[in-house]
């Protein structure tokens, strides 16, 4: 593997775990590591594909932060229909 491959993957699971972090906080739900970037990481798909299917844009002039906003809001959703489930 390539060093910007390791990189992407080491930044996809920093953002995944805080996205679950936040969405936790939000709504409860996930916990631990691997609980939260299980959320996140899920949430980020959601919250992507939710994103596309509304045409949301947050131009917020960081993509990063865009992502982790994005995220979010796809693992709370994530974390609900969870909760709803079980």
């Amino acid at each position: 593997m390539s060093n910007e491959t390791v990189r992407n993957v080491l930044v996809w699971v920093v953002l995944g775990i805080l996205a679950g972090w936040i969405a936790s906080l939000i709504v409860g739900g996930a916990s631990g590591l691997v609980g939260f970037l299980i959320a996140g990481l899920v949430g980020s798909v959601v919250g992507g594909f939710l994103a596309r299917q509304f045409n949301i844009r947050l131009n917020l002039g960081s993509a990063f932060v865009e992502q982790i906003i994005i995220s979010v809001i796809g693992a709370i959703v994530v974390l609900i229909v969870w909760q709803i489930i079980t």
